[in-house]
């Protein structure tokens, strides 16, 4: 039987789910050839699975390969952009939805595969998100992978909103208000690429945050 091959495309500015992703055991080796890559120009691919992608992926790719299959991190059609997860997190939410989609040449609005979510106690930083994030990503390929060809679709009902994406500036901390009350800004926030901080008589302050070990 020949294999069908799955291709993960990593964004090659955002490829922190790289380490986990080459960690992972999806199995089903016998059913499945996988590769990870960071070329846009693969084609002829069963199945791609693009993670964290943040880039707007041309219609000649989703036509270029049989089946491309979009992780999303929120509840379709909700929250569709950038960024959901830490939106989610500024609002105070603590149970947070991934939707796993087939891509289509409008951004986030594919039929939905599959959702599932996760819950976070509001004490993790990045790294924790991330780690739980990643974890119920690949629990949803895997789940995907061992039920295909037999899986099901089904069109998104609603617009939904869109996020826009964030950027450094989005870290800045107002120095009139609480750690406490800006405790969930500190935590998505990145300490090397885009690190908190407040300006204060006209210079720039930088806060890294990390748990203790004690």
């Amino acid at each position: 039987m020949k294999k069908i091959k799955v291709a993960f495309l990593l964004d090659s500015t955002n490829s922190w789910i790289e380490k986990g992703l080459r960690a992972f055991n999806f199995g089903l080796k016998k059913k499945y050839i996988y590769k990870i890559t960071k070329n846009t120009k693969i084609k002829k691919q069963d199945i791609v699975f693009p993670l964290c992608y943040t880039k707007i992926l041309s219609e000649n790719f989703l036509k270029s390969n049989k089946m491309v299959l979009i992780v999303h991190p929120s509840k379709l059609p909700q929250n569709k952009g950038f960024a959901s997860i830490q939106y989610e997190i500024l609002k105070n939410k603590k149970k947070f939805f991934v939707s796993l989609i087939k891509a289509t040449k409008k951004v986030d609005a594919g039929p939905i595969c599959s959702q599932e979510y996760f819950t976070l106690n509001g004490t993790e930083l990045l790294d924790e998100i991330r780690q739980k994030q990643q974890s119920i990503y690949f629990k949803m390929i895997k789940k995907f992978l061992s039920k295909y060809p037999k899986v099901k679709f089904r069109r998104q009902i609603g617009e939904g909103n869109f996020n826009k994406k964030r950027h450094s500036k989005d870290s800045k901390l107002d120095i009139n208000k609480t750690i406490k009350s800006q405790f969930n800004l500190l935590r998505i926030n990145h300490n090397e690429l885009y690190p908190s901080f407040f300006k204060f008589k006209n210079n720039k302050f930088v806060i890294k945050i990390y748990k203790s070990k004690k």
